[in-house]
């Protein structure tokens, strides 16, 4: 703009003006310059990427996931299907069926452990078929390991590691699956461990099992069927509003910034709070249990 004017009222050019001049067209030939370097990476990754599928067909690894993706999108949509329909909202969207699956889930163990005279009265652990102490095994290493991994690995690593949001969202995904599994394994091994040691053979060693695993069973199951969906709604609605006031990108720590002041953010902060921690504590309890009975089994191994 001032350099035309400038220059058309007189031939001689200031040495300040030709100094600016200069250093904007070095910035333009910079410019220049990256924008073409940029373009030649652009096409380099276009034709890596056309060599790509070809090297990707030949990986089983890379085909093995495809198909497993594959198989998880058919699931997905299968099950999408049924979500508006009626049974499923009472289901998955209301307490009744919770309260059935809790009630069934007690009248088994009580009638697994109730007093009974068994037609062997001496029934134990040695008369075990090799796939009943296989699958029995795996189920509780399995319960144990999940346990050890989510708390102590998974948990831990991922809250130093990544941002909150980031760490809501997976916990978000893996509660469920979490205490869901966990629960089923408990109650594998609570229904292998009994079939194995009737109650008339009971001796206060494997009273203590069978009451540990019965605490560790329910626990779980309830913390998945009500404590878990609760859980999840206060953290999408705590993080909802976290995202509009541009917080929650922080690591290792919780600032809620400008929301200190919100009433309404810190109430749905303090339920959410209450309810983590209700959940973490039923988590250490079950662990407990686990490690009774992991202690239990450590002195019946034999070593050779």
């Amino acid at each position: 703009m001032c350099f035309r004017s400038k220059i058309g009222e007189s031939d001689t050019v200031s040495p300040v003006v030709e100094s600016r001049y200069q250093m904007a067209q070095k910035l333009k030939k910079q410019k220049r310059k990256a924008m073409q370097q940029h373009q030649s990476n652009l096409e380099r990754e276009t034709s890596a990427s056309e060599v790509a599928p070809n090297t990707l067909n030949r990986d089983l690894l890379a085909l093995s996931t495809i198909y497993y993706r594959v198989l998880l999108c058919a699931i997905t949509d299968f099950f999408a299907k049924y979500q508006d329909t009626r049974f499923y909202r009472i289901l998955f969207c209301t307490t009744q069926p919770a309260h059935l699956v809790l009630l069934i889930a007690v009248v088994t163990t009580v009638t697994l452990v109730s007093p009974y005279q068994s037609s062997d009265d001496g029934a134990s652990s040695s008369g075990s078929s090799p796939l009943t102490n296989l699958v029995y095994l795996t189920a509780f290493m399995m319960h144990f390991g999940a346990q050890m991994w989510m708390t102590f690995v998974s948990g831990l690593t991922l809250y130093f590691a990544v941002p909150r949001h980031t760490f809501g969202e997976v916990q978000r995904v893996l509660f469920p699956k979490y205490f869901g599994m966990n629960s089923i394994l408990s109650a594998i091994t609570l229904y292998i461990f009994v079939s194995l040691h009737p109650s008339n053979t009971w001796d206060t060693c494997i009273a203590l099992q069978v009451g540990s695993m019965v605490t560790c069973f329910l626990l779980e199951l309830i913390i998945r069927l009500y404590l878990t969906p609760p859980l999840l709604r206060l953290m999408s609605a705590k993080n909802a509003i976290e995202t509009a006031a541009g917080v929650g990108l922080e690591i290792g720590k919780h600032d809620p910034g400008v929301l200190i002041q919100c009433p309404h953010y810190v109430k749905i902060h303090q339920a959410f709070r209450k309810i983590h921690m209700t959940v973490a504590i039923g988590n250490m309890l079950t662990m407990a249990c686990t490690l009774i009975h992991a202690h239990y089994l450590a002195s019946k191994i034999c070593m050779l």
